[in-house]
């Protein structure tokens, strides 16, 4: 724990909030899905869907990864974040946003209330953006892990750019191609600019951390970060200007062999860890892990271009979004919350306790049982959507949306239980 250079960490109520309207969030998200019934299977350009996965991005993902990486800027920067009560005003303003952009969506609002919850929201990301910058700024390290997390922080503000011209268009109609086309490209900045090279910023520090892994191979991360940023740049600008099939698909290799070259890195990392017993968190971080070749898949499936109807190709293209978005970046976060957030709570309530008393251990704060229970269920969450989808049956999509939300009552139970833990009276030693 000496490693985690706590004497730099911030005050637990910059980070514990996130958590909580996170996991609120993965709540609410699994209602929606219950709630959108047969639209889930609609084309993925519909508002019901939006609603849904704005929540899942931004009420639950980004609001959980805000939190932690509050708390993990100290680790990956080796410096204090740069404004706390900066953090604690971008927590409110992100929160309104959201729920404005959730509410827009699903009520269809988006002439009117969906420009001002998008000019919101990208206001949360610039002051988020700024403080994360000014933190780096101060930094004495500069490795692979926080080139990733700056470049991924410049890819949000791209993402939440064309997020607000495209709410504008609604009003104003001023893009020349049609929504769908800026709505892919938005997409893509913000799954793979934004949340690939975070995951692989923060996951390159934290796994082998966990894993207790020594003497890996650095190299392979400078090549993945190169191949990613090659590869999105032409995408990008072949999606604006060229328009070619064959840019494309070269732009594609490259972003998935540079995930290769990651996940390579966290195989070694694998290999060479001492910790050989896997904890919960971890398993679910190694299911993640695993989960990025169902995407990698689908996605060259479809740029390969098989002769699908439309309706089949809107139920792939739903369950390539649902691939990233819960099979690998909701798989991790639930992971890595049972390995970062009792660490912040007992950090709290500890710290000043170690070597005087006996003190639980983090993962102590919680309960295995409760957390293994939704582990499986998840699993299950996540083998039944995918099948309703490419079957096309709603009763087994809505088991699945059912079995969400017990995951995310099972894990509000946990977070709250690590969050309100009252220190123990224990005997001195």
């Amino acid at each position: 724990m000496n490693d985690l250079k706590t004497n730099n960490a911030p005050h637990s109520s910059v980070v514990v909030p996130h958590f909580i309207f996170g996991a609120i969030s993965l709540f609410v998200l699994a209602v929606l899905i219950i709630l959108a019934d047969e639209n889930i299977f609609g084309v993925y350009f519909n508002g019901k869907l939006l609603a849904i996965t704005h929540m899942a991005v931004l009420g639950w993902a980004i609001m959980i990864v805000f939190g932690a990486l509050y708390q993990l800027i100290p680790i990956v920067f080796e410096t204090k974040l740069y404004s706390e009560k900066l953090a604690k005003f971008t927590f409110w303003s992100l929160v309104i946003s959201v729920l404005l952009l959730t509410y827009s969506f699903w009520e269809g609002a988006f002439s009117n209330l969906l420009v001002y919850a998008a000019l919101l929201m990208f206001f949360s990301l610039l002051l988020f953006a700024f403080n994360v910058l000014f933190s780096y700024k101060n930094s004495v390290l500069k490795n692979n892990s926080s080139r990733f997390i700056i470049t991924a922080v410049f890819w949000l503000l791209i993402t939440g750019l064309l997020g607000v011209l495209m709410a504008l268009n609604f009003k104003f109609n001023f893009f020349s191609e049609i929504h769908l086309h800026y709505l892919k490209i938005h997409a893509t900045i913000g799954l793979i600019g934004w949340f690939s090279f975070l995951i692989i910023g923060v996951g390159s520090t934290l796994l082998p951390m966990f894993l207790i892994s020594h003497k890996l191979n650095h190299k392979k991360l400078s090549i993945s970060y190169y191949l990613m940023n090659s590869g999105l740049i032409g995408l990008i600008f072949n999606w604006f200007l060229l328009q070619l099939i064959i840019v494309t698909l070269v732009s594609w290799i490259l972003i998935i062999v540079g995930i290769l070259f990651f996940l390579s890195f966290i195989y070694d990392s694998y290999k060479k860890r001492i910790r050989k017993k896997l904890d919960i968190g971890m398993q679910y971080s190694m299911l993640a892990i695993g989960g990025v070749v169902v995407p990698i898949v689908i996605s060259l499936i479809v740029l390969i271009g098989f002769n699908f109807n439309f309706e089949l190709l809107s139920r792939i293209t739903t369950l390539y979004g649902f691939s990233i978005i819960f099979g690998f970046i909701t798989t991790l976060i639930l992971g890595q919350t049972y390995k970062t957030l009792p660490f912040i709570i007992w950090l709290e309530k500890y710290k000043n306790l170690v070597g005087k008393t006996k003190t639980p251990l983090p993962r102590e704060l919680y309960s295995e049982k409760v957390a293994t229970i939704q582990f499986y269920i998840y699993l299950l969450f996540i083998l039944l959507i995918p099948i309703g989808l490419l079957l096309n049956n709603t009763i087994i999509v809505k088991v699945g949306s059912y079995a969400l939300l017990v995951v995310s009552i099972l894990y509000n139970i946990n977070v709250l239980k690590i969050i309100f833990h009252k220190v123990k009276n224990i005997e001195n030693e």
